[in-house]
């Protein structure tokens, strides 16, 4: 491979991330969030080589998805196609969710007589074999290297997850700056909430429960504002409202539920966004973090698997969210994202887990502090990386 670029000189270790869009947001919102704290919180120099521009623009309005180089946020941003990759391998490569790196950049790292610290960044899971898998090796069967994997979780003993340093810190200045608050409604759009309101986001995959939920709300006595991305239950919003395919800007009512379709948000705008609702529908993995870190009411609708392969990570997770909750609030909570999940009866039933609303609040936020305490995933990440190189 022809080497286009030297960066042996600079004795600070450089990072390639390797991100293939596989859901089209979910995990190069985990790559991007993990380059920029890389490069702002730990001055390193990183090189994002994504396979799919144009879904990433979504998330990060600076790309402009017709340059196969580009800068953002400090950040390299490479698109990762055959022409674009001859460089030299950085010393620390990221093959972000086994998106299996190009056979000649695996050369090129055999050949460059540097040592590489190669890591695999695995799914999320709160399942119990997680602790003792992370940081296993796997030589590589012909070649002198080691990919090593690397898992984020939610005990001491995985990689922990991924959060800013002043996130939390930010966080709760918005939530105490009554300003910060009616500010952030005005950027969007959308009035300050009406006394009582309950707000709600939701991020989801196709589900069919959303029409459920849509009439729950709608019959309740409780004025309701869901908001959602483009692109996001648009057939379930057609279906239930009886109007053409929603696209941003679009606004229903029914009863007392409006619903309200906005362009997708850059992530800290999203964040923002979890951070001003009463309670958070998310999908996945970025969002679902990030809902954690919001200290606010939230259900799960996990990547589907086949043959169910999800429901055991799904059910960790909750015995890990559940274990600190009253039985009646953590009965009321399982059955949600049981049936959010299209399990159990398929229906959620938004009345009897409401009414919970108080304990769960308290409890979103005692996790949110829990978790806090534990070292985040890009310093450990580094830790584990720099250990590697030695």
């Amino acid at each position: 491979m022809e080497q286009e670029t030297s960066i042996s000189d600079n004795p600070e270790p450089r990072w390639d991330i390797f991100s293939a869009v596989v859901d089209n947001y979910g995990d190069i919102g985990v790559c991007w969030r993990l380059a920029r704290q890389l490069v702002a919180e730990h001055g390193l120099r990183v090189r994002l080589w994504i396979d799919d521009l144009t879904s990433f623009q979504k998330i990060n309005p600076e790309i402009d998805p017709r340059s196969p180089v580009q800068v953002s946020r400090g950040v390299e941003i490479r698109k990762w196609a055959e022409s674009n990759l001859a460089v030299e391998p950085a010393d620390v490569v990221i093959e972000a969710f086994a998106c299996e790196l190009p056979a000649a950049y695996v050369a090129s790292m055999a050949k460059s007589g540097r040592r590489h610290a190669w890591v695999n960044l695995e799914y999320l899971s709160a399942e119990g074999w997680v602790d003792s898998h992370h940081g296993l090796p796997s030589p590589h069967p012909r070649l002198p290297l080691i990919k090593y994997f690397f898992f984020p979780g939610f005990s001491p003993s995985t990689g922990g997850l991924l959060v800013e340093k002043n996130r939390l810190v930010q966080r709760a200045l918005f939530k105490a700056d009554s300003q910060l608050y009616t500010a952030f409604w005005q950027e969007l759009g959308i009035p300050i909430p009406e006394k009582n309101e309950v707000r709600i986001s939701l991020f989801c995959y196709d589900n069919n429960a959303a029409i459920s939920l849509f009439t729950d709300w709608a019959k309740g006595a409780t004025s309701v504002m869901c908001i959602i991305p483009e692109g996001v239950a648009t057939t379930q919003i057609s279906a239930f409202f009886g109007e053409p395919l929603p696209v941003k800007g679009n606004l229903f009512q029914n009863g007392s539920l409006i619903v309200r379709v906005l362009p997708f948000l850059e992530q800290d705008r999203y964040d923002k966004l979890l951070w001003a609702c009463n309670f958070n529908l998310v999908r996945g993995e970025d969002s679902f973090v990030r809902a954690q870190w919001a200290a606010r009411p939230m259900a799960w609708q996990i990547y589907p698997q086949e043959a169910g392969a999800h429901w055991p990570k799904l059910r960790a997770f909750l015995d890990r969210y559940c274990a600190d909750l009253p039985k009646p609030t953590a009965a009321a909570l399982n059955s949600f994202f049981e049936a959010w999940n299209g399990g159990g009866s398929g229906v959620p039933d938004w009345e009897s887990l409401w009414r919970h609303r108080t304990a769960l609040e308290n409890h979103a936020q005692e996790w949110a502090n829990r978790l806090i305490k534990k070292e985040d995933l890009t310093t450990n990440l580094v830790k584990f990386c720099n250990n590697k190189l030695k």
